[in-house]
């Protein structure tokens, strides 16, 4: 048995993948989730994949003195994945005081915390949001690239987070840290044991999308098409959800095994391809025959027009490569749907 992991927020999307990956790795997972955007029947759906259910311990992170508790119940933990945090763009512009809390004080509390429990390291749920709206010389992106003003609150607690680790390691902190800063998270398990299901109204893409190809939703929007791209709208990175999940493993491997260079390392996790939305829907339409409804709408405040990953320095440090093609991920996104479907969940 490897070392044990705590996945922090790990019934949500991620999260729950990237418990799939560790488990069949060896290792040994407990999950703290508050489940406000989750449900609790992950954990058979992780089961059912891997035939191990994970230690799971409800309770909201932001509660140091319950987290500290649950760690002391858990006695040789080595290792974090921070997954735990509120995540849509729109939403964060609505509610920007919620992300700054949620996400924020997270953080601060397992970072003070590990030391107290012999911690080793920290992978860091990071964003592609961080570089804001990167200048055209800059595209495809790469870890060098300039940290611009954050376009949207959420994007500002991933740059605020991202400091608070490299400061606290500066400071002399008794531990390292992974930070991955992702591009655009989609698809599903290929099992269709888990996938992305947020609780209410979607904020995200791909569920809005597959919600209203099998009728739940009336039509997806698409924000703005007089971006200056291609067809108009915007461009991004769309990575599988499970070659995500994997690249946390490789993070772990190399923050307990003594790999790391450095005391902080920063890695893009994406695949090289920019994607535009209209292109998106198109290509979906195609994998799986089914007709998406949309319509063209003004743009959202906080979105960028166009960024996708330069992942170079993730295959070469790292030793980890995006797999799946963009149609097989959004074959397992509308898999998963059918399977909510056939369960009477969605």
């Amino acid at each position: 048995m490897k070392q044990k992991i705590l996945v922090a927020g790990g019934t949500g999307y991620i999260g729950s993948h990237t418990t799939v990956e560790l488990q069949n790795a060896g290792y040994d997972v407990i999950i703290i989730d508050n489940l406000s955007n989750s449900n609790i029947e992950v954990l058979d759906g992780i089961e059912h994949i891997t035939g191990i259910r994970p230690k799971f311990i409800e309770l909201d992170l932001k509660d140091k003195e319950a987290t500290r508790k649950a760690l002391a119940s858990q006695p040789g933990i080595k290792g974090i994945i921070l997954f735990a945090a509120s995540k849509a763009v729109g939403e964060s512009v609505q509610k920007p005081l919620l992300y700054y809390r949620n996400n924020i004080t997270t953080l601060i509390n397992l970072l003070e915390l590990m030391p107290e429990f012999g911690i080793e390291g920290i992978v860091f749920s990071s964003s592609c949001t961080v570089y804001g709206q990167p200048d055209p010389e800059n595209l495809p992106v790469t870890e060098n690239a300039p940290i611009k003003p954050a376009t949207s609150p959420y994007g500002n607690t991933k740059q605020i987070n991202e400091e608070i680790i490299r400061d606290t390691i500066h400071a002399g902190a008794p531990f390292k840290s992974v930070i991955l800063r992702y591009f655009n998270p989609i698809g599903a398990h290929p099992t269709a044991e888990i996938g992305e299901l947020p609780n209410g109204v979607p904020q995200n893409l791909i569920p809005y999308l597959t919600q209203t190809a099998i009728g739940i939703r009336k039509e997806l929007s698409v924000f703005g098409d007089d971006y200056n791209t291609p067809d108009g709208s915007c461009i991004r990175d769309y990575i599988n959800i499970v070659d995500l999940a994997k690249a946390h493993v490789t993070a772990i491997d190399r923050l307990l095994g003594g790999k790391s260079a450095k005391d902080i390392e920063i890695f893009n996790l994406g695949t090289g391809c920019g994607v535009s939305v209209l292109e998106l829907i198109n290509t979906f339409e195609q994998a799986t025959g089914v007709k998406v409804p949309h319509k063209i709408v003004a743009r959202r405040e906080g979105d960028i027009e166009q960024v996708w990953a330069n992942p170079e320095r993730a295959n070469k440090v790292l030793g980890w490569k995006a797999q799946e093609t963009l149609a097989d991920t959004l074959a397992s996104a509308w898999k998963w749907q059918l399977k909510l479907r056939e369960r009477g969940i969605m």
